[in-house]
């Protein structure tokens, strides 16, 4: 599932096209992506047709594209959503869902999705900040991001750090693959106790995860299989930088240890051994 940094591409690549143009017409051509819009795929391609876009905004994983006059066009990416921009005429892409026309005649706005997990529903007064995403937490790189205080609310969680992590409504943005690498930056196993975390410690894995993101986001996010970050279709390649996600059976880059992959809830875990010892 795309993280921040993929977030933050997609929404970069969108603010260099959408702003000022207005809408001529939505083609929605399958029900699924947008199930989230209570009226129904008409509806919402109805209620959208003569508004213009202004600046895109993200919070976390999620991304809107707000209207001048107030609404946004709320979307989550699921876990292969993407946008792209294609001149009219181009030939659709095999997973087409939406696309948007402008009166302009120029560039279309497309909604990509092969698994339908992601989706775009209006959001009525969501142009600051829609209300269907307002529980979840400000991301590492907002004003209103506190460190020392999120710190200090990690730190009184009882579960695992890396569960409190993942928790969107603490920090939002990171998913499996930044907690893996934050927590081998800090060399914490990604079972420890959140209660058993020193202050200083708990700043450090929140700055680590600012830093690992930031620099994803210089390299275009972490994009596997065909599942694209950019607007144009591109790759990212942050996948080469990874230290620890993906890398079992591969040596610690700090070490020379054997990277490990352990079943986690649903998901998977890649730690070093002998770098993040549960108990350190």
């Amino acid at each position: 599932m795309p993280e921040l940094p993929e977030v933050e591409v997609v929404r970069s690549g969108l603010a260099a096209v959408l702003p000022e143009r207005t809408i001529s017409a939505v083609e929605v051509l399958h029900p699924r992506p947008v199930r989230r819009h209570l009226g129904g795929p008409e509806d919402f391609a109805a209620r959208l047709i003569g508004r213009t876009f202004t600046e895109p905004r993200r919070r976390g994983k999620y991304l809107w594209l707000p209207l001048d006059d107030g609404d946004a066009v709320l979307a989550h990416l699921g876990m292969s959503g993407q946008f792209r921009i294609d001149a009219p005429g181009t030939e659709d892409q095999r997973h087409l869902r939406v696309r948007f026309r402008f009166t302009d005649g120029g560039d279309e706005l497309r909604f990509v999705d092969q698994r339908m997990f992601g989706g775009l529903q209006l959001s009525p007064g969501g142009a600051q900040l829609p209300p269907e995403i307002s529980h979840i937490a400000p991301d590492p790189f907002e004003d209103a991001f506190d460190v020392a205080n999120v710190a200090r609310r990690l730190r009184r969680r009882r579960g695992e750090v890396k569960r409190a992590l993942l928790d969107q409504a603490l920090v939002s943005g990171i998913g499996n693959i930044y907690a893996d690498e934050t927590l081998w930056r800090v060399r914490v196993h990604p079972e420890r106790l959140c209660d058993r975390l020193r202050q200083q410690t708990a700043v450090a894995l929140l700055e680590a995860a600012a830093t690992v993101m930031a620099e994803a986001l210089a390299q275009g996010g972490t994009s596997f299989d065909e599942l694209y970050t950019h607007v144009n279709g591109e790759s990212g390649y942050f996948e080469r930088s990874l230290q620890a996600y993906g890398q079992e059976g591969l040596p610690c880059p700090r070490c020379g240890s054997t990277i490990v992959r352990q079943k986690w809830t649903n998901r998977s875990s890649h730690f070093c051994p002998r770098c993040q010892r549960r108990s350190s």
